[in-house]
């Protein structure tokens, strides 16, 4: 999986603080005790504004991975208020040298610990997960990795790794694209080890806290927004995971025709719900919108009712923006529209939303 947080002092910012979309991207290896990870860096970290992070997914860098949703026009007006910075595992960027014989890749909480902000909740404001896998592989996934590496290239296992059957059959063009990269620009010594590395995860171990019953239960804390392709191989891990994170704190966008890589095939669609999910923290509250449309889905009813956001530092323009909405009490896929502003408002919600936009 992928993922973008926001991490650092919560304060709001005004139009116009920060200009990063128009400085130059500053690029560093960063010694870590699980060796060097490569960062690109673009805008100035400041004590009072956060910094969006990301981490991209198997097989991928920064660019293969992030550089389509963060060059898009709609960006800009994110980008110019945070300054972002790229993060790439060891080995994982362009023209990486092979990593020496005697170096062991590091587990995927290695991975984490080598970004102190991740074992510092309260370092953390948002998280945005992309295609998030919250299990270990199992038994008979393991045996099917075996075969996979016996049978098929690196470039094929992760093709099948990023994208689901029916996009790898009719989107030939993209896949050219993602083979071309896998095979000419990552180095693939170094790829296989992180992918292995991957797939010797360990389960992270959340549960969705219940009404009366565990207070101490491991769990996100931060309001978080899982987002998957209803074509991605991702689907069922993404849903999995939302079943067990806090239905409070979390929302589920699955987007409509839209394969593997969601901020690839449709920058547009997450650049729009990356605003509402920013908004609902406390940033961004004069950001435009283009309020595209989206369903709401659920296998049970809740009640429609109002609730202000739990930040403290939301203004109140943005408490004016709290709307209240309803789920269909219907099983399966509910066709009411909803404007995808309720990503932003899902911190008030007694119930995690699915969204298909």
């Amino acid at each position: 999986s992928l993922l973008l947080y926001f991490a650092s002092a919560a304060m709001v910012l005004e139009d116009n603080e920060c200009d990063s979309v128009f400085e130059p991207a500053v690029t560093e290896h960063v010694e870590t005790q699980y060796g060097k990870v490569h960062c690109i860096m673009t805008g100035t970290p400041k004590t009072n504004r956060p910094v969006i992070l990301t981490y991209h997914d198997v097989g991928l860098n920064h660019k293969s991975c992030f550089e389509t949703l963060f060059n898009h026009e709609d960006m800009r007006e994110i980008i110019r208020h945070f300054p972002v910075c790229h993060v790439e595992a060891p080995g994982q960027h362009e023209g990486a040298k092979t990593l020496p014989s005697e170096y062991i890749y590091p587990t995927m909480d290695q991975l984490s610990e080598a970004l102190p902000s991740l074992n510092h909740p309260d370092m953390v404001d948002g998280l945005v997960l992309i295609n998030i896998n919250p299990n270990a592989e199992g038994i008979m996934d393991t045996v099917a990795n075996k075969i996979t590496e016996w049978t098929q290239t690196l470039p094929d296992t992760v093709i099948t790794h990023l994208f689901g059957k029916d996009e790898i059959q009719t989107n030939h063009d993209l896949i050219a694209t993602y083979r071309h990269h896998i095979t000419t620009t990552m180095n693939q010594s170094n790829v296989s080890q992180f992918f292995r590395s991957y797939n010797n995860r360990l389960s992270l171990e959340v549960e969705r806290p219940v009404p009366g019953g565990n207070i101490n239960a491991r769990t996100l804390k931060c309001p978080t927004l899982l987002v998957v392709g209803d074509n991605s191989p991702a689907v069922d891990p993404v849903v999995d995971c939302n079943s067990k994170l806090n239905p409070t704190k979390t929302t589920l966008l699955k987007m409509a025709d839209c394969g593997g890589l969601p901020q690839v095939d449709q920058p547009a669609k997450v650049t729009e719900a990356l605003k509402y999910f920013i908004q609902g923290m406390g940033y961004l509250s004069s950001a435009s919108m283009t309020r595209l449309r989206s369903r709401t889905t659920s296998s049970s009813s809740i009640s429609s009712f109002d609730g202000p956001r739990g930040r403290a530092h939301t203004n109140d323009s943005q408490r004016s923006r709290t709307h209240s909405y309803g789920m269909d009490e219907k099983r399966g896929r509910s066709h009411t529209d909803v404007s995808m502003e309720s990503i932003s408002n899902n911190q008030s919600n007694v119930k995690s939303t699915e969204m298909a936009c």
